[in-house]
Protein backbone atom coordinates (compact mmCIF):
# COMPACT_ATOMS: atom_id res chain seq x y z
CA UNK A 1 0.00 0.00 0.00
CA UNK A 2 1.67 3.31 -0.63
CA UNK A 3 1.26 5.53 2.12
CA UNK A 4 3.61 8.81 0.86
CA UNK A 5 1.56 11.96 1.22
CA UNK A 6 0.34 13.29 -1.82
CA UNK A 7 3.21 15.78 -2.42
CA UNK A 8 5.53 12.91 -2.64
CA UNK A 9 3.42 10.61 -4.38
CA UNK A 10 4.27 9.88 -8.27
CA UNK A 11 2.45 11.24 -11.42
CA UNK A 12 0.96 7.79 -12.32
CA UNK A 13 -0.13 7.27 -8.65
CA UNK A 14 -1.58 10.87 -8.52
CA UNK A 15 -3.39 9.95 -11.99
CA UNK A 16 -4.74 6.78 -10.26
CA UNK A 17 -6.46 8.16 -7.32
CA UNK A 18 -7.76 10.85 -9.79
CA UNK A 19 -9.01 8.61 -11.95
CA UNK A 20 -10.59 6.27 -9.39
CA UNK A 21 -12.06 8.94 -7.45
CA UNK A 22 -10.02 8.35 -4.32
CA UNK A 23 -8.63 12.30 -4.71
CA UNK A 24 -9.75 15.19 -6.20
CA UNK A 25 -7.36 17.25 -8.38
CA UNK A 26 -8.58 20.18 -6.66
CA UNK A 27 -7.21 18.64 -3.41
CA UNK A 28 -4.09 17.64 -5.07
CA UNK A 29 -3.41 20.86 -6.42
CA UNK A 30 -4.53 22.76 -2.69
CA UNK A 31 -1.72 20.82 -1.58
CA UNK A 32 1.01 21.79 -3.44
CA UNK A 33 0.21 25.26 -3.40
CA UNK A 34 -0.04 24.74 0.33
CA UNK A 35 4.15 22.97 0.56
CA UNK A 36 4.96 25.56 -2.25
CA UNK A 37 4.02 28.25 -0.03
CA UNK A 38 5.83 26.77 2.78
CA UNK A 39 9.04 25.83 1.16
CA UNK A 40 9.58 28.97 -1.17
CA UNK A 41 11.47 30.99 0.92
CA UNK A 42 14.25 28.59 1.73
CA UNK A 43 14.15 26.75 -1.44
CA UNK A 44 13.50 29.32 -3.99
CA UNK A 45 12.11 26.65 -7.21
CA UNK A 46 9.53 28.12 -8.32
CA UNK A 47 9.35 31.61 -9.97
CA UNK A 48 5.70 32.26 -11.02
CA UNK A 49 2.47 30.07 -10.50
CA UNK A 50 -0.34 29.32 -13.02
CA UNK A 51 -2.87 31.88 -12.51
CA UNK A 52 -5.14 29.03 -14.31
CA UNK A 53 -3.97 26.31 -12.57
CA UNK A 54 -7.47 26.15 -10.13
CA UNK A 55 -10.00 26.54 -12.77
CA UNK A 56 -7.94 23.86 -14.96
CA UNK A 57 -8.28 21.49 -11.59
CA UNK A 58 -12.09 22.24 -11.65
CA UNK A 59 -12.47 21.51 -14.72
CA UNK A 60 -10.73 18.42 -14.41
CA UNK A 61 -13.03 17.73 -11.63
CA UNK A 62 -15.76 17.69 -13.32
CA UNK A 63 -14.77 15.29 -16.57
CA UNK A 64 -13.82 12.82 -13.79
CA UNK A 65 -17.18 12.90 -11.90
CA UNK A 66 -19.18 13.28 -15.33
CA UNK A 67 -17.25 10.15 -16.94
CA UNK A 68 -15.36 11.42 -19.38
CA UNK A 69 -12.67 10.46 -21.26
CA UNK A 70 -9.44 10.92 -19.29
CA UNK A 71 -6.20 11.70 -20.34
CA UNK A 72 -2.81 9.43 -18.93
CA UNK A 73 -2.03 12.25 -16.85
CA UNK A 74 -5.67 13.50 -15.66
CA UNK A 75 -5.62 16.24 -13.46
CA UNK A 76 -2.20 15.84 -12.00
CA UNK A 77 0.09 19.71 -12.19
CA UNK A 78 3.20 19.38 -13.43
CA UNK A 79 5.93 21.83 -13.57
CA UNK A 80 7.89 23.23 -16.67
CA UNK A 81 11.39 24.90 -16.33
CA UNK A 82 11.16 28.95 -17.50
CA UNK A 83 13.10 28.51 -20.73
CA UNK A 84 10.59 26.71 -22.29
CA UNK A 85 7.26 28.45 -23.74
CA UNK A 86 3.97 28.75 -21.45
CA UNK A 87 0.69 30.23 -22.92
CA UNK A 88 -0.23 33.21 -21.09
CA UNK A 89 2.29 32.15 -18.54
CA UNK A 90 5.52 34.06 -18.04
CA UNK A 91 8.39 32.79 -19.28
CA UNK A 92 11.37 34.80 -18.54
CA UNK A 93 14.77 32.74 -19.15
CA UNK A 94 16.42 33.78 -16.04
CA UNK A 95 16.62 37.40 -17.54
CA UNK A 96 16.02 40.67 -16.84
CA UNK A 97 16.50 41.37 -20.42
CA UNK A 98 13.21 38.79 -21.07
CA UNK A 99 11.55 40.47 -17.77
CA UNK A 100 7.52 40.33 -18.70
CA UNK A 101 7.41 38.21 -21.43
CA UNK A 102 4.56 36.10 -21.99
CA UNK A 103 4.14 33.84 -24.52
CA UNK A 104 1.24 33.58 -26.68
CA UNK A 105 1.74 29.91 -27.41
CA UNK A 106 2.76 27.05 -25.45
CA UNK A 107 6.09 24.48 -26.43
CA UNK A 108 5.20 21.28 -28.12
CA UNK A 109 6.18 19.65 -24.81
CA UNK A 110 4.00 21.73 -23.09
CA UNK A 111 0.92 21.32 -25.02
CA UNK A 112 1.57 17.23 -24.97
CA UNK A 113 1.28 17.74 -21.65
CA UNK A 114 -1.63 19.55 -21.32
CA UNK A 115 -3.16 17.23 -24.36
CA UNK A 116 -2.71 14.25 -21.73
CA UNK A 117 -5.01 16.22 -19.10
CA UNK A 118 -1.60 17.56 -17.31
CA UNK A 119 -2.46 21.08 -15.28
CA UNK A 120 0.63 23.65 -15.24
CA UNK A 121 0.90 24.33 -12.07
CA UNK A 122 3.70 26.95 -12.90
CA UNK A 123 7.59 27.60 -13.59
CA UNK A 124 11.08 26.89 -11.76
CA UNK A 125 14.17 28.39 -12.17
CA UNK A 126 17.23 28.23 -14.13
CA UNK A 127 19.99 30.06 -14.98
CA UNK A 128 20.30 32.80 -17.17
CA UNK A 129 19.78 32.03 -20.46
CA UNK A 130 19.77 28.66 -19.41
CA UNK A 131 23.08 27.99 -19.16
CA UNK A 132 25.59 26.88 -16.64
CA UNK A 133 25.48 24.05 -13.83
CA UNK A 134 24.01 26.54 -11.02
CA UNK A 135 20.60 27.93 -11.28
CA UNK A 136 20.85 31.42 -10.43
CA UNK A 137 20.25 34.67 -12.07
CA UNK A 138 19.56 38.60 -11.82
CA UNK A 139 16.18 38.03 -12.08
CA UNK A 140 14.66 35.44 -9.84
CA UNK A 141 17.72 34.41 -7.66
CA UNK A 142 19.20 31.07 -6.71
CA UNK A 143 18.00 28.04 -5.95
CA UNK A 144 19.10 25.59 -3.15
CA UNK A 145 19.16 21.84 -2.74
CA UNK A 146 16.62 20.65 -0.48
CA UNK A 147 19.06 17.87 0.71
CA UNK A 148 21.06 20.84 2.43
CA UNK A 149 20.60 24.06 1.19
CA UNK A 150 24.21 25.31 1.26
CA UNK A 151 24.54 23.27 -1.90
CA UNK A 152 23.18 23.50 -5.07
CA UNK A 153 20.70 21.73 -7.18
CA UNK A 154 22.44 21.92 -10.00
CA UNK A 155 21.85 23.31 -13.50
CA UNK A 156 20.47 24.08 -16.19
CA UNK A 157 17.30 22.45 -14.81
CA UNK A 158 18.14 22.77 -11.31
CA UNK A 159 14.55 24.31 -10.10
CA UNK A 160 13.09 21.45 -11.82
CA UNK A 161 14.50 19.10 -10.00
CA UNK A 162 14.65 21.11 -6.26
CA UNK A 163 11.00 21.04 -7.39
CA UNK A 164 10.09 17.65 -7.81
CA UNK A 165 12.94 16.98 -4.78
CA UNK A 166 11.21 19.03 -2.15
CA UNK A 167 7.60 17.59 -3.29
CA UNK A 168 6.49 21.18 -4.90
CA UNK A 169 5.62 19.20 -8.11
CA UNK A 170 5.33 15.28 -9.55
CA UNK A 171 7.04 15.97 -12.43
CA UNK A 172 8.35 18.36 -14.78
CA UNK A 173 9.77 19.39 -18.14
CA UNK A 174 13.55 20.28 -18.00
CA UNK A 175 15.99 21.43 -20.78
CA UNK A 176 19.77 19.30 -21.60
CA UNK A 177 22.00 20.89 -23.41
CA UNK A 178 25.35 18.58 -21.51
CA UNK A 179 24.09 17.53 -18.46
CA UNK A 180 21.11 19.97 -17.33
CA UNK A 181 17.99 17.61 -16.83
CA UNK A 182 20.62 14.34 -15.60
CA UNK A 183 23.10 16.59 -13.63
CA UNK A 184 20.27 18.29 -11.50
CA UNK A 185 18.54 14.92 -11.06
CA UNK A 186 21.51 13.42 -9.73
CA UNK A 187 21.96 16.24 -7.63
CA UNK A 188 18.46 15.91 -5.87
CA UNK A 189 18.05 12.05 -6.34
CA UNK A 190 15.02 12.21 -8.65
CA UNK A 191 14.92 10.24 -11.78
CA UNK A 192 15.32 11.84 -15.44
CA UNK A 193 15.52 11.22 -19.18
CA UNK A 194 17.40 12.71 -22.43
CA UNK A 195 16.04 11.02 -24.64
CA UNK A 196 17.46 10.20 -28.70
CA UNK A 197 18.07 13.69 -30.15
CA UNK A 198 14.38 14.99 -31.84
CA UNK A 199 12.72 12.38 -29.98
CA UNK A 200 11.16 15.38 -28.14
CA UNK A 201 10.47 18.32 -30.24
CA UNK A 202 12.41 21.73 -28.96
CA UNK A 203 9.64 23.84 -30.51
CA UNK A 204 9.36 27.07 -28.48
CA UNK A 205 12.25 26.46 -26.74
CA UNK A 206 15.09 28.68 -26.08
CA UNK A 207 18.00 28.84 -26.68
CA UNK A 208 18.06 26.69 -29.88
CA UNK A 209 21.89 26.75 -30.60
CA UNK A 210 23.34 24.78 -31.32
CA UNK A 211 20.68 22.66 -32.31
CA UNK A 212 21.47 18.82 -32.90
CA UNK A 213 23.16 19.16 -29.16
CA UNK A 214 19.78 20.39 -27.41
CA UNK A 215 16.98 18.72 -25.60
CA UNK A 216 13.78 18.57 -24.02
CA UNK A 217 13.14 15.82 -21.15
CA UNK A 218 10.69 14.37 -18.29
CA UNK A 219 12.17 14.82 -14.65
CA UNK A 220 10.21 12.97 -12.12
CA UNK A 221 9.96 10.81 -8.73
CA UNK A 222 9.76 7.07 -11.08
CA UNK A 223 10.58 5.21 -14.18
CA UNK A 224 7.16 4.33 -14.75
CA UNK A 225 6.47 7.73 -15.06
CA UNK A 226 9.51 9.13 -17.28
CA UNK A 227 8.05 6.29 -19.44
CA UNK A 228 4.43 7.40 -18.90
CA UNK A 229 5.98 11.05 -20.05
CA UNK A 230 8.04 9.94 -22.90
CA UNK A 231 4.97 8.02 -24.71
CA UNK A 232 3.39 11.91 -24.81
CA UNK A 233 6.33 13.82 -25.91
CA UNK A 234 7.94 11.80 -28.31
CA UNK A 235 7.22 12.34 -32.09
CA UNK A 236 7.30 14.78 -34.82
CA UNK A 237 5.01 18.09 -34.67
CA UNK A 238 5.83 19.28 -38.29
CA UNK A 239 8.16 22.10 -36.72
CA UNK A 240 11.13 20.87 -35.30
CA UNK A 241 13.17 19.48 -38.35
CA UNK A 242 15.32 17.34 -36.23
CA UNK A 243 12.05 15.47 -34.61
CA UNK A 244 11.20 13.28 -37.48
CA UNK A 245 10.93 9.93 -35.80
CA UNK A 246 7.87 7.96 -36.14
CA UNK A 247 7.96 5.40 -33.05
CA UNK A 248 5.51 2.92 -32.93
CA UNK A 249 2.49 3.38 -31.02
CA UNK A 250 3.22 0.50 -28.03
CA UNK A 251 6.94 1.44 -28.91
CA UNK A 252 7.83 1.22 -25.13
CA UNK A 253 6.65 -2.56 -25.16
CA UNK A 254 9.00 -3.30 -27.91
CA UNK A 255 12.73 -4.59 -28.50
CA UNK A 256 12.93 -6.25 -25.33
CA UNK A 257 15.24 -9.09 -26.04
CA UNK A 258 13.61 -12.55 -24.33
CA UNK A 259 17.54 -13.24 -23.46
CA UNK A 260 20.01 -11.50 -21.07
CA UNK A 261 21.01 -8.56 -21.33
CA UNK A 262 24.75 -7.72 -22.46
CA UNK A 263 25.55 -4.50 -20.13
CA UNK A 264 28.37 -2.95 -20.02
CA UNK A 265 29.90 -0.62 -17.21
CA UNK A 266 32.32 2.33 -17.26
CA UNK A 267 33.84 4.87 -15.27
CA UNK A 268 36.99 6.03 -17.35
CA UNK A 269 39.05 6.39 -18.96
CA UNK A 270 37.34 9.14 -21.32
CA UNK A 271 34.83 10.91 -18.73
CA UNK A 272 37.60 12.67 -16.68
CA UNK A 273 38.24 12.10 -12.64
CA UNK A 274 35.52 10.75 -10.90
CA UNK A 275 35.19 9.96 -6.94
CA UNK A 276 35.56 6.56 -5.77
CA UNK A 277 32.31 6.61 -3.69
CA UNK A 278 30.04 7.28 -7.11
CA UNK A 279 32.76 4.51 -8.75
CA UNK A 280 31.58 2.25 -6.45
CA UNK A 281 27.76 3.22 -6.97
CA UNK A 282 28.12 2.56 -10.80
CA UNK A 283 29.93 -0.69 -9.39
CA UNK A 284 27.05 -1.91 -7.02
CA UNK A 285 24.49 -0.70 -9.73
CA UNK A 286 26.30 -3.44 -12.38
CA UNK A 287 26.11 -6.35 -9.44
CA UNK A 288 22.98 -5.87 -8.85
CA UNK A 289 22.12 -6.20 -12.88
CA UNK A 290 24.18 -9.38 -12.98
CA UNK A 291 22.56 -10.44 -9.83
CA UNK A 292 19.39 -10.48 -11.74
CA UNK A 293 20.92 -12.91 -14.56
CA UNK A 294 22.27 -10.28 -17.11
CA UNK A 295 25.89 -10.58 -18.57
CA UNK A 296 27.76 -7.82 -17.16
CA UNK A 297 30.88 -6.77 -17.29
CA UNK A 298 33.28 -3.57 -17.09
CA UNK A 299 34.52 -2.11 -20.58
CA UNK A 300 36.05 0.67 -22.44
CA UNK A 301 35.02 2.70 -25.25
CA UNK A 302 38.48 3.58 -27.50
CA UNK A 303 37.01 6.41 -29.00
CA UNK A 304 36.22 8.51 -25.48
CA UNK A 305 40.53 8.05 -25.00
CA UNK A 306 41.14 9.16 -28.42
CA UNK A 307 38.91 12.48 -28.16
CA UNK A 308 38.06 13.95 -24.97
CA UNK A 309 34.63 14.47 -25.83
CA UNK A 310 34.30 18.03 -23.93
CA UNK A 311 36.53 19.74 -25.65
CA UNK A 312 34.57 18.33 -28.49
CA UNK A 313 31.84 19.98 -27.37
CA UNK A 314 33.18 23.21 -25.98
CA UNK A 315 34.64 24.04 -29.52
CA UNK A 316 31.48 23.34 -31.17
CA UNK A 317 29.08 24.97 -28.75
CA UNK A 318 31.28 28.71 -27.74
CA UNK A 319 31.24 28.81 -31.84
CA UNK A 320 27.54 28.90 -32.22
CA UNK A 321 26.04 30.15 -28.86
CA UNK A 322 28.55 33.06 -28.11
CA UNK A 323 26.99 34.65 -31.44
CA UNK A 324 23.03 33.91 -30.04
CA UNK A 325 24.26 35.48 -26.88
CA UNK A 326 26.03 38.50 -28.15
CA UNK A 327 22.68 38.79 -30.40
CA UNK A 328 20.60 38.57 -27.55
CA UNK A 329 22.86 41.23 -25.37
CA UNK A 330 23.45 43.46 -27.68
CA UNK A 331 22.73 47.23 -26.48
CA UNK A 332 21.39 46.44 -23.25
CA UNK A 333 22.92 47.66 -19.72
CA UNK A 334 26.09 45.27 -18.36
CA UNK A 335 23.27 45.56 -15.21
CA UNK A 336 20.91 43.22 -17.03
CA UNK A 337 23.76 40.85 -18.00
CA UNK A 338 24.89 38.31 -15.48
CA UNK A 339 28.04 36.45 -15.16
CA UNK A 340 27.53 33.30 -17.27
CA UNK A 341 26.43 35.65 -20.59
CA UNK A 342 29.39 37.98 -19.51
CA UNK A 343 31.70 34.49 -19.42
CA UNK A 344 30.45 33.25 -22.52
CA UNK A 345 31.30 36.27 -24.64
CA UNK A 346 34.38 36.69 -23.28
CA UNK A 347 35.43 33.50 -24.70
CA UNK A 348 38.02 32.98 -27.35
CA UNK A 349 36.72 32.87 -30.71
CA UNK A 350 36.53 29.18 -32.11
CA UNK A 351 39.11 29.23 -35.38
CA UNK A 352 37.38 27.61 -38.02
CA UNK A 353 39.81 25.08 -38.32
CA UNK A 354 39.47 23.75 -35.29
CA UNK A 355 35.74 23.69 -35.56
CA UNK A 356 36.14 21.06 -38.72
CA UNK A 357 37.98 19.28 -36.88
CA UNK A 358 35.76 19.23 -33.55
CA UNK A 359 32.71 18.11 -35.71
CA UNK A 360 34.78 15.52 -37.26
CA UNK A 361 35.66 13.93 -33.58
CA UNK A 362 32.27 14.35 -33.16
CA UNK A 363 31.64 11.69 -35.90
CA UNK A 364 34.70 9.73 -34.41
CA UNK A 365 32.93 9.81 -31.01
CA UNK A 366 29.45 8.82 -32.56
CA UNK A 367 31.26 6.13 -34.57
CA UNK A 368 33.08 4.55 -31.23
CA UNK A 369 29.52 4.78 -29.58
CA UNK A 370 28.24 2.72 -32.48
CA UNK A 371 30.87 -0.20 -32.45
CA UNK A 372 29.83 -0.45 -28.69
CA UNK A 373 26.34 -0.65 -28.97
CA UNK A 374 26.71 -3.46 -31.97
CA UNK A 375 27.90 -5.60 -28.60
CA UNK A 376 26.03 -4.35 -25.59
CA UNK A 377 22.61 -3.52 -25.04
CA UNK A 378 22.98 -0.86 -22.47
CA UNK A 379 26.10 1.09 -21.15
CA UNK A 380 25.95 1.68 -17.36
CA UNK A 381 28.27 4.66 -16.53
CA UNK A 382 27.90 7.75 -13.26
CA UNK A 383 26.30 10.79 -13.78
CA UNK A 384 28.21 13.57 -12.10
CA UNK A 385 31.58 12.36 -10.78
CA UNK A 386 30.95 13.95 -7.60
CA UNK A 387 27.53 14.01 -5.38
CA UNK A 388 25.91 17.77 -4.63
CA UNK A 389 28.23 20.35 -4.28
CA UNK A 390 28.33 23.95 -2.29
CA UNK A 391 26.77 26.98 -4.10
CA UNK A 392 29.37 28.96 -6.27
CA UNK A 393 32.03 25.79 -6.78
CA UNK A 394 34.24 26.36 -9.92
CA UNK A 395 37.33 24.07 -8.87
CA UNK A 396 37.48 20.73 -7.40
CA UNK A 397 39.67 18.18 -6.38
CA UNK A 398 38.21 14.86 -7.40
CA UNK A 399 40.25 11.46 -6.97
CA UNK A 400 43.76 13.54 -5.98
CA UNK A 401 42.91 15.53 -9.36
CA UNK A 402 42.27 19.29 -9.93
CA UNK A 403 39.55 20.16 -12.26
CA UNK A 404 36.92 23.34 -13.36
CA UNK A 405 33.91 22.96 -13.33
CA UNK A 406 33.25 21.91 -16.68
CA UNK A 407 34.50 18.77 -15.87
CA UNK A 408 31.27 17.95 -13.96
CA UNK A 409 29.78 17.03 -17.03
CA UNK A 410 32.37 14.54 -19.03
CA UNK A 411 29.92 11.53 -18.73
CA UNK A 412 26.91 13.33 -19.72
CA UNK A 413 28.38 15.52 -22.43
CA UNK A 414 28.89 12.21 -24.83
CA UNK A 415 25.16 12.01 -25.04
CA UNK A 416 24.55 15.54 -26.57
CA UNK A 417 27.32 15.21 -28.86
CA UNK A 418 25.88 11.64 -29.87
CA UNK A 419 21.93 12.17 -29.40
CA UNK A 420 22.39 9.32 -27.20
CA UNK A 421 19.27 8.38 -24.52
CA UNK A 422 20.24 8.05 -21.18
CA UNK A 423 18.43 7.66 -18.10
CA UNK A 424 19.72 9.55 -14.49
CA UNK A 425 18.50 7.22 -11.31
CA UNK A 426 19.21 7.01 -8.00
CA UNK A 427 21.45 4.10 -6.58
CA UNK A 428 23.41 5.32 -3.67
CA UNK A 429 24.39 7.33 -0.72
CA UNK A 430 27.51 9.83 0.50
CA UNK A 431 28.70 9.27 3.46
CA UNK A 432 27.06 12.99 4.31
CA UNK A 433 23.47 11.33 2.95
CA UNK A 434 23.64 12.81 -0.44
CA UNK A 435 21.48 10.87 -3.55
CA UNK A 436 24.58 9.01 -6.11
CA UNK A 437 23.27 8.56 -9.28
CA UNK A 438 24.12 6.50 -12.20
CA UNK A 439 23.15 6.82 -15.65
CA UNK A 440 21.88 3.94 -18.05
CA UNK A 441 22.76 5.04 -21.72
CA UNK A 442 21.31 2.79 -24.69
CA UNK A 443 21.62 3.73 -28.42
CA UNK A 444 19.44 5.29 -30.65
CA UNK A 445 15.91 5.33 -30.20
CA UNK A 446 16.66 2.57 -27.13
CA UNK A 447 14.32 3.95 -25.02
CA UNK A 448 12.23 1.27 -24.39
CA UNK A 449 15.51 -0.98 -23.04
CA UNK A 450 17.33 1.53 -20.68
CA UNK A 451 13.97 2.54 -18.93
CA UNK A 452 13.41 -1.51 -18.92
CA UNK A 453 16.59 -1.58 -17.38
CA UNK A 454 16.18 1.45 -15.04
CA UNK A 455 13.14 -0.31 -13.74
CA UNK A 456 15.43 -3.09 -12.63
CA UNK A 457 17.09 -1.08 -10.84
CA UNK A 458 14.49 1.42 -9.44
CA UNK A 459 13.32 -1.97 -7.39
CA UNK A 460 16.39 -3.65 -6.58
CA UNK A 461 17.88 -0.39 -5.28
CA UNK A 462 14.26 1.01 -3.39
CA UNK A 463 15.58 4.76 -2.90
CA UNK A 464 12.43 5.88 -3.81
CA UNK A 465 10.80 6.61 -0.53
CA UNK A 466 14.21 8.55 0.74
CA UNK A 467 13.40 12.46 0.33
CA UNK A 468 15.11 15.24 1.74
CA UNK A 469 15.17 16.21 5.37
CA UNK A 470 12.72 19.61 4.69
Amino acid sequence: MNTQPIYYQDASSLAELIRNREISPVEVLKTLHERINSLTPSINAMVTLSDHAVREAELAEKMVLSGEKLGPFHGVPFTVKDSIDTLNVLTQRGSPIFKGRIPDRDATSVARMKNAGGILLGKTNLPEFSYWIESDNLLSGRTNNPWDLSLTPGGSSGGESAAIAAGLSPIGLGTDLAISVRGPAAQTGIVSLKATHGSIPMTGIWPRVPRRFWHVGPMARSIRDLSLAFSVLSGPDGKDGFASFEAPSNHLQRNIPDRPLRIGWMVGPGFGPVDPEVANTVKSAAVALKELGHIVEQVEIPALEKDFVLEVFNRIHVMEMKEAFRQTTEGRSEDEIYKMAKTMLSLPETSMKDYIHAEQAAERIRDGFAEYFFQYDVLLTHVLPIPAYPHGEEHFVIDGKNVDATYLQGATVPLNVTGLPGVSMRFGTSREGLPINVQIIGSWHAEPMILHVASLLESAGSFSDLHPPI
